[in-house]
């Protein structure tokens, strides 16, 4: 007679495995090749963004068989499936950008399908570029079942002229070639050794940011964080992985356990200390949102500012993933936060311990630069502050590190899509002290909220970084730098005073304290608002006309559904 371990009374799977009545169910099971135990054992889902379309997710499938093999040794039934990604280095500087924020929502919404409709008791989730990595977490709060997520692991540094480069060089190579700087030969030589192996972006972009949020915020076992996507360490991690996932389940520890308004103002704490990806300000918000959280972006912005810079990482600083995995990674960084008193420690972790616990017995290097301790910081300010005023009323974001002055006064040179901004920094079209203003690109205008990082970097390439502004209701990569403002609210498309500036209004940006004004009258803007008229789209039908009928403001996430405020009943419990 079937011996069982598990009690599925209250486990989804029952719906699917259990009883008479589901013999038809059990026959696809039987079809697949698993055994009558391995059917009435938790079914897992072990989720990838595993695609062909760029090194950030080329290892996953390498690594979801060995999470799959976890979970099995651990007494439940492995059943891989995968998601889609948009890869923002190759969606970079084209309409295809639109697509990229999108696809978070979408991410989490085929994680949540697939989980629903095959009864799946639990979640382990790989993901390795930008969006998929929030998109995963999002799926995990939505569905409220035991998960773990892990990273799919950083690329490799490549090597030019003696020194780490990464496909950031590459973007401010485009720049220099375009000033005359940099030849073809050099030009084509940078990009064939900028990205040597599998894995996402090796700074502290947006990818590497939101890894570090995900063991701080507790969804990720301590230290799976850090090693490079080729390195064996990446499957041993994939392993305890699916072995955790299965001692979730067996405490009915969910995520909604771990990912606690605390929580969050701990991942917001490392963000802000990492001089991490502007995106978190949308995507900390959105993931909260998963939640019934409210934790909006003046919310993160409020905890960065008061956050020391303590790593100094790319594009702001001069090291990359690697050299934080070689000094222990990012238990490291949280240790020297956990050590200030700048994170709660008493928050629960997928490793069934509390953050405190974890980095009970991990020692701060002190011979190296990589990460200082809070008393010798870069900077008492964190390395992304948010800003208000009359040009962003629901606020606005900046990421500082790294930058020589906080405060830039200039004025308006206006572009209604990052297209015509992008040609006019290429035929050199601008001069110092304007700000570039790209608009109609926020959530719903674009529609999309598409990244900058091609203008942003042509322009560092040609030397003027530290002399001209930008400022855009978009968003910037991760691997921006210079005065660049993202997430001005309320965006373009839906008449925010963004949408009013013309070519010469004067812009004041204060990063110290927090303003982003047009120096207009009210009289004059409610002047300019009432000529203004709301524009359409090329996008009128299909994923991006859904999305921006469906999409919220920036400040609270740029999410497309009320979130579990509104749940009248969680997946976990049917």
């Amino acid at each position: 007679m079937l011996q069982k371990r598990w009690d599925k009374s209250r486990l989804p799977s029952r719906h699917v495995t259990e009883g008479p009545d589901r013999a038809p169910h059990r026959s696809y099971y039987y079809a697949m090749g698993m055994t009558e135990d391995e059917i009435h054992q938790p079914l897992v889902g072990v989720a990838t963004c595993w695609n062909e379309a760029a090194p950030c997710n080329i290892a996953l499938s390498r690594q979801a068989q060995s999470a799959k093999k976890g979970v099995a040794e651990s007494g439940g039934s492995p059943r891989e499936f995968t998601t889609i990604t948009v890869t923002d280095g190759i969606a970079m500087g084209h309409q295809g950008m639109k697509s990229s924020l999108v696809s978070r929502d979408l991410i989490a919404d085929s994680i949540e399908l697939t989980m629903r409709g095959h009864c799946y008791d639990a979640l382990v989730g790989l993901a390795g570029c930008d969006k998929s990595l929030p998109g995963m977490m999002m799926a995990m709060l939505r569905l409220n079942v035991p998960s773990v997520f892990m990273y799919g692991g950083s690329i490799l540094p490549g090597r030019f002229h003696d020194r780490d480069v990464t496909v950031v060089d590459v973007f401010e190579a485009v720049g220099q070639h375009a000033a005359g700087k940099m030849d073809d030969a050099e030009l084509h030589a940078l990009e064939c050794v900028a990205c040597p192996s599998a894995g996402a972006c090796g700074g502290q972009f947006t990818a590497n940011t939101m890894a570090t949020v995900s063991e701080t915020i507790g969804l990720a076992l301590p230290g799976s964080a850090g090693a490079p996507a080729p390195y064996e360490d990446r499957d041993r991690f994939a392993v305890e992985s699916g072995r955790a996932v299965m001692q979730l389940l067996e405490s009915n520890i969910r995520p909604r356990d771990i990912v606690t308004r605390r929580a969050l103002e701990n991942a917001a704490v490392v963000v802000g200390a990492t001089g991490g990806s502007t995106n978190a300000g949308l995507h900390l918000p959105a993931i909260a949102h998963e939640a019934g959280i409210r934790f909006t972006l003046d919310d993160v912005v409020e905890i960065m500012r008061r956050t020391p810079y303590i790593a100094d990482l790319k594009p702001g600083g001069k090291y990359v993933a690697l050299d934080v995995f070689r000094i222990g990674g990012i238990p490291v960084i949280l240790k020297a936060l956990l050590d200030a008193g700048l994170l709660y420690g008493d928050c629960l972790t997928v490793s069934g311990r509390t953050l405190a616990e974890n980095l009970k017995d991990v020692v701060f290097p002190t011979d190296q630069d990589v990460v200082y301790p809070v008393s010798r910081a870069i900077s008492k300010t964190g390395g992304v502050v948010g800003l208000k005023g009359n040009l962003a009323t629901e606020g606005a974001i900046v990421k500082i590190a790294g930058l020589k002055h906080l405060r830039f006064e200039g004025t308006a040179l206006c572009f209604d899509c990052e297209e015509d901004a992008f040609r006019a920094v290429q035929e050199r079209a601008y001069k110092a002290g304007d700000v570039i203003v790209i608009r109609y690109e926020g959530p719903k205008g674009g529609p999309g909220m598409r990244e900058m990082l091609s203008t942003t970097s042509a322009i560092y390439g040609q030397g003027m970084g530290e002399q001209v502004a930008l400022i855009t209701d978009g968003r910037f990569s991760g691997g921006t730098r210079g005065f660049c403002v993202g997430h001005i609210g309320p965006e373009a498309a839906v008449g925010g005073p963004i949408a009013l500036l013309k070519n010469g209004d004067r812009i004041i940006i204060d990063a110290e304290k927090g303003s982003i004004d047009v120096a207009l009258s009210e009289a004059e803007l409610a002047a300019r608002r009432a000529a203004w008229r709301p524009r359409k789209t090329d996008y009128q039908s299909g994923a991006l006309w859904k999305y921006a009928e469906l999409v919220g403001p920036a400040c609270f996430g740029a999410v497309t559904h009320p979130g579990a405020t509104a749940e009248t009943h969680c997946y976990a419990d049917i």
